[in-house]
């Protein structure tokens, strides 16, 4: 049986992959995002760049593992909103995003040796025209201060929105599994 790793420490990652009852480890890639971002600007090449950066490091250690790398970014427009951090960058990044839809943009390396295989989700997200009171309760109730965007779509997330149009909700938690399993199957792991 080939072995499985996840190239990540994410707990939200970690929780979708063992939904698919396949052995895995995780293993902390070990790259620094804000310096590979730095090299790119448009969203969707961020999150391209990260997702493969953190499958060949992994890889480089595990040459005959398969290894899945995965990076999400939340771009309003061409504007990357990244961790909050904070309750107050929370509510700032909640307001700035209300009444509008942005994107979710959850990008997939998969590498074993030399054979890579990537794609890329797109979800639409439309959020309600929140009030100030809304985003504040919100924030305290999640806490999704470790969250692009600063929602938790998997908790109370998700009645901030009034529209999701994506090919998989999994995607939106950080790890589309549908087409995944498909690309897994491509490296010889069954699930």
């Amino acid at each position: 049986m080939v072995a499985l790793v996840l190239a990540s420490t994410s707990p939200y990652r970690k929780a979708l992959l063992e939904r698919l009852g396949v052995p895995f480890e995780c293993v902390a890639p070990g790259v620094d995002e804000d310096t590979a971002k730095g090299k790119e600007t448009s969203p969707i090449a961020i999150a391209r760049l990260l997702a493969r950066a953190k499958a060949k490091a992994v890889s480089q250690q595990r040459s005959k593992d398969v290894v899945i790398g995965s990076d999400q970014v939340c771009a309003l427009d061409e504007t990357v909103l990244g961790k909050p951090g904070s309750k107050a960058a929370a509510e700032q990044q909640l307001k700035l995003l209300r009444g509008k839809a942005h994107l979710l943009l959850t990008a997939v390396a998969v590498q074993r040796g030399s054979k890579v295989e990537e794609f890329v989700d797109v979800t639409t997200l439309r959020m309600r025209d929140l009030t100030d009171a809304e985003v504040r309760r919100y924030v305290e109730l999640d806490q999704p201060l470790d969250c692009a965007g600063s929602y938790m779509f998997e908790r109370a997330g998700v009645g901030l929105f009034d529209r999701v149009e994506g090919e998989d909700h999994t995607a939106i938690v950080g790890l589309p599994l549908v087409k995944l399993c498909e690309v897994l199957r491509g490296f010889g792991v069954e699930c």
